[in-house]
């Protein structure tokens, strides 16, 4: 009976002892690699109760997280370069989640033309997603070291204006450029300096290459690149801290911080970038590459409902490029400084009306100033007063409103939708430099947008704009896109569209002068009329772990009374229009993931362009083609946690027209070169600090052969005679970033 006992009372203690430590483990949350089955450390994860409350977790380096729900609770779990998952938990349970990375960027989800937000794979535009992961490889500054050595797109570099872009043989005029679907205003020579659009607080950026004039109007014959900024989504305070050195002489530095309360966001962000400026040869005062000093100011505020949300983004811009001149004996000089200031506000509120149904209004105002000064300076005592000559002092201010807005219904389960929209652009332009010292222009537009499905897999987009011009009569604009899926990894999406262009007020009045420009503005111009045509075919295969990809695409642009500068004399150029320009060509990629240790891109592209002079003898009626090759590669080192990156691009012989010493217009070319950079990154202390560093323009290249000097359009400067400007040369570059969080 004793034996029994004590039998009965040691198997309830073992019991009891079992069951405290049962009810003693605390609920866990694992995230795995839904590709790799790795574990996901320092990963994000929002518990949200009922009555919005909301709590926070971070995985381990194992990528656990405790369950900290009280109640049953809405969870959203997310790190940077996989889908953010949102389930539902309750307390005490334990549960394994698998996050699905983003490869290919398939399953990013883009904004930009769009009825909703989707992914790029459902959108019946092709877009291209260059994301967080992929700014960071680059060690991108600002958008044009980003889209440097994209397939078939080109930036042209000026020692004094900054960097511009052409696309599929489509200069910069015809991209329009967006923050948050804004418009950028402060074109010079026609073109955004992409220098000025910096990269420190951007989420990522959507490059909608085509006619998109339907839509987005004058500017975006050639596509649309729309700069996405970061938003806090469920953090409810991060501060992050980077700054980046370059052998050039690059110093930059930025800040930023957001946080969440309840339904409230808010987040600023800070940085000054500065160059020291840069000559191949030692020129004492004047270098070739005008040095230039920036500071930005940015910040927004969200009320986030459930059912609308409403974001208030002001922004600040300032820059300064000096260009100092040659010592004047016995110790004097002729210093010109350029400043320009970029002020932008702008509303957004969008809301889900009903199931289905979705409305979307932007307002916004800008400004933009470029101020020039020029000093007779005094190199021996050091003061400096404003010269007397009139010319040599300018203040132009431009002020462009715009209004958006969009009422679209998008219903997966439905095959037929629509998209109505309003967009309204008014610019002035005020300074001594334009004629008449007040201009202004605008542009009212309504447009309408069908998707219809006759079945699952095939979708048709006819689209049409309506547009008043203030200056110009505007034809009717349309379009028909085109997408099917033919098999389940195959796309095919085709596409026509009729595209106008008004002239700019810099492009009618503005006289543009600086040290190396002198561009008088035409108020005889017309307006730009296009056809475009798209083919693109794509096949993306996933098996397991390893992804591969192709893409083809087919263009067509036909352009009537294209603008272009022409050259007068020496430095002195004007707009004209040329009767009728084409380009037409072909690129194709591929693309190839070992998920997560090896990404492979490889892409070719063959652009043809033919001029038809107006008001020549001879007419230019042959194509001439230039050829593309970008190529990359990341290597994940598992070891070290770390990776190492290679961007190669080839960029073949470019074809430009220039007149003669008699005015016949000839042909002659830009030479081919190549570039190479290569990055390496690794983080430290659970990620918080990311070092980067790496040489970028391996191959040393500054400048290559151009003949014809001042061509059709390209009043550069720095290049010497013979030579057109590509790059500093070989440099070195590190940087450093630190994130803290609070939960």
């Amino acid at each position: 009976m004793i034996q029994l006992t004590f039998k009965l009372s040691f198997i309830i203690f073992i019991s009891f002892l079992a069951g405290q430590h049962v009810s003693g483990q605390q609920a866990m949350i694992k995230l795995l690699d839904a590709k790799s089955g790795e574990p996901i450390p320092y990963a994000h994860v929002c518990f949200e109760e009922n009555d919005g409350k909301q709590e926070h977790e971070i995985t381990d380096e194992k990528g656990n997280a405790q369950n900290i729900a009280t109640q049953k609770s809405k969870i959203a779990i997310s790190y940077i370069g996989y889908e953010t998952l949102f389930d539902s938990i309750s307390p005490g349970q334990s549960k394994t989640f698998n996050l699905q990375p983003t490869i290919f960027d398939m399953s990013e989800v883009v904004v930009t033309a769009q009825y909703k937000p989707q992914r790029v794979d459902k959108s019946i535009y092709k877009v291209k997603v260059l994301g967080a992961k992929q700014i960071d490889r680059k060690a991108a500054n600002d958008l044009s070291e980003l889209l440097s050595d994209e397939l078939n797109i080109r930036i042209d570099q000026d020692a004094a204006l900054g960097s511009s872009m052409s696309i599929r043989g489509l200069s910069g005029e015809h991209v329009k450029f967006l923050v948050d679907g804004v418009p950028v205003i402060g074109r010079l020579n026609g073109n955004v300096d992409l220098a000025q659009l910096n990269l420190n607080n951007v989420d990522h950026v959507e490059v909608i290459e085509g006619p998109m004039s339907v839509v987005y109007g004058s500017n975006a014959l050639a596509g649309v690149v729309n700069i996405i900024t970061k938003e806090n989504k469920n953090t409810p305070f991060t501060a992050q801290a980077e700054t980046y050195v370059e052998s050039v002489g690059t110093y930059n530095f930025n800040a930023s911080a957001s946080g969440r309360k309840k339904r409230n966001i808010f987040g600023v962000s800070a940085a000054r970038n500065f160059f020291s400026g840069y000559s191949e040869i030692d020129s004492l005062r004047s270098p070739t590459w005008k040095p230039r000093r920036q500071y930005t100011l940015d910040g927004y505020y969200i009320y986030d409902h459930p059912k609308y949300k409403i974001k208030y983004s002001p922004s600040y811009f300032n820059e300064l490029i000096w260009s100092k001149g040659n010592v004047i004996e016995p110790h004097f000089a002729f210093d010109s400084y350029f400043t320009t200031q970029r002020i932008d506000n702008s509303v957004d509120f969008s809301a889900k009306i009903g199931e289905y149904r979705y409305l979307k209004v932007i307002a916004a105002y800008n400004i933009f100033e470029r101020k020039k000064n020029t000093y007779y300076k005094n190199l021996h005592t050091l003061n400096k007063n404003l010269t007397p000559n009139p010319g040599d002092q300018d203040t132009t201010i431009f002020n462009a409103l715009n209004f958006r807005g969009e009422l679209s219904k998008s219903a997966d389960d439905q095959n037929f939708n629509y998209q109505f929209g309003v967009d309204i652009n008014l610019e002035t332009a005020h300074g001594e430099k334009i004629e008449n010292k007040d201009q202004q222009i605008g542009d009212y537009a309504a447009y309408l947008s069908l998707k219809i499905d006759p079945v699952a897999t095939f979708t048709l987009q006819p689209g049409v704009r309506f547009i008043y011009n203030t200056k110009y009569n505007a034809p009717l604009v349309y379009s028909l896109n085109v997408k099917w899926d033919p098999m389940e990894n195959s796309t095919i999406r085709a596409s026509y569209s009729r595209g106008f262009r008004a002239p700019s007020l810099k492009e009618l009045y503005l006289l543009f002068v600086d040290v190396n420009h002198d561009i008088l503005g035409n108020s005889d111009l017309k307006a730009e009329d296009s056809h475009n045509v798209l083919f693109s075919l794509g096949y993306h295969n996933e098996a397991g772990k390893a992804n591969f990809g192709l893409d083809v695409d087919l263009f067509y642009n036909s352009i009537n009374n294209i603008i272009k500068l022409s050259q007068i004399s020496g430095i002195q150029f004007t707009y004209i229009n040329i009767d009728h320009y084409i380009s037409q060509g072909f690129q194709t990629e591929l693309f190839y993931d070992l998920y997560p240790e090896f990404k492979w891109t490889i892409g070719y592209s063959r652009t043809g362009i033919k001029d038809m002079i107006q008001g020549e003898s001879e007419t230019i009626s042959e194509f001439v083609y230039s050829n593309d090759v970008s190529s990359s590669v990341t290597y994940r080192i598992k070891k070290y946690q770390g990776e190492i990156s290679l961007f190669y691009k080839y960029t073949g012989k470019q074809p430009q027209y220039y007149p003669d010493e008699d005015g016949e217009v000839k042909q002659g070319y830009i030479a081919d070169y190549n570039t190479l950079d290569m990055t390496v990154k690794k983080g430290f202390m659970q990620n918080r600090l990311q070092v980067t560093a790496g040489i970028k323009n391996i191959f040393n290249v500054t400048s290559v052969y151009s003949s014809g000097g001042g061509a059709f359009g390209t009043p550069h400067s720095g290049g010497g005679d013979g030579g057109s400007i590509i790059g500093y040369g070989r440099t070195y570059f590190a940087g450093l970033s630190y994130q803290i969080n609070k939960f």
